[in-house]
């Protein structure tokens, strides 16, 4: 007896809606699932020093942007001698009446020694000028490192050699002595020396000289980027092809330099923070009246032995800072390069 013959199973019906379907629910959503930037965005909020860094790095910022803001809704600016009007919050050595520093519901902060400024309005400003001259320092920074160095890798020949050899001068330079003695030699481009030196003059002094001194760093790490990636297959296909060399740097050489330009940028704005504080202190930057971090450390260094407030809340703002941004800087590199993890 013959087996009975089992049926040919029914073909299954392709169409258009199911391959829809299928394209919606697989291929867009896992292609954008598995993009560096998605992953890298995913390794960065699992790290929790990061989000905490970055919340506090913003925080700065917004306090910098609403200084003005903040200052007229509490009352009082960074600029106005407040003992002057109430010669009692002074005693008769001129340090604060009141204990830590004169701090009250009135100046929350407490007054400056001497003169009876507010020291929160004062601090506002301070975070707002130092933010702000770091923050363009290292654009500018960036900038100049990312220029010069993509057309030294990308060039090569003699063009190569000679970026190489400037770079290696500046970073051999002691970059704070270098910082001290061109600062009386860019303001003497611009004014007499038996001239006040303006305010603006001084913050535009300060962004060139830490970006004349600081994109040697990032155009050597670029340069070296560049030279590796000039000889891989694209590059060499988009020669082929007939692309300029605006074309091959800006469309193929560029995307692949965005995680060092980042990295370098978060490692880099914290260090200008430090230098023009540093700067400020030492006399050669912002001076008083002019609301700084430096200024105001530098000013309370001739009273903390008295009074350490007005030191005091100087000293911890920049270094909770300058520590948030550090450990962002990290935590955005290892998002970006998880080889590079810790």
């Amino acid at each position: 007896m013959t087996p009975p013959t089992p049926s040919a199973a029914a073909p299954l019906e392709v169409t258009d809606e199911t391959v829809a379907k299928s394209t919606t629910a697989d291929g867009p959503k896992g292609s954008e699932g598995r993009s560096p930037g998605r992953l890298a965005w995913k390794r960065f909020k699992r790290d929790k020093t990061g989000v905490i860094s970055a919340y506090v790095v913003i925080f700065f910022f917004v306090v910098a942007i609403a200084a003005p803001l903040i200052a007229k809704v509490y009352g009082k600016d960074p600029y106005t001698t407040y003992a002057s009007q109430d010669p009692s919050l002074l005693n008769a050595f001129s340090y604060p009446s009141g204990p830590n520093g004169g701090m009250s519901s009135e100046f929350w902060f407490g007054v400056e020694p001497q003169l009876g400024r507010d020291v929160f309005t004062f601090l506002l400003y301070a975070i707002r000028t130092s933010l702000g001259i770091a923050l363009a320092a290292t654009l500018l920074t960036v900038f100049l490192g990312v220029v010069i160095g993509v057309t030294a890798g990308y060039l090569g020949g003699r063009t190569d050699y000679l970026v190489g050899r400037i770079i290696d001068i500046l970073l051999s330079f002691p970059s704070t002595l270098f910082f001290i003695a061109f600062m009386p030699v860019v303001y003497g481009l611009f004014i007499a020396p038996d001239e006040d030196i303006p305010t603006w003059l001084r913050a535009t002094g300060l962004i060139i000289v830490l970006a004349t001194f600081g994109w040697a760093s990032i155009a050597r790490l670029l340069r070296g980027q560049v030279l590796g990636l000039r000889e891989r297959e694209f590059v060499e296909a988009a020669k082929v092809t007939g692309a300029s060399p605006r074309r091959i740097v800006f469309k193929e050489l560029l995307p692949n330099l965005w995680t060092p330009i980042i990295i370098q940028g978060t490692l880099m704005l914290p260090a200008f923070v430090t230098a023009e504080a540093g700067l400020a202190f030492l006399g050669v930057g912002m001076i008083d009246p002019t609301p700084d971090w430096g200024v105001m450390i530098q000013r309370g260094a001739m009273f903390y032995t008295e009074d350490i407030t007005f030191m005091l809340f100087p000293g911890l703002s920049m270094v909770l800072f300058v520590l948030a941004f550090n450990l962002l800087g990290d935590s955005v590199r290892d998002a970006l390069d998880p080889k590079s993890k810790r």
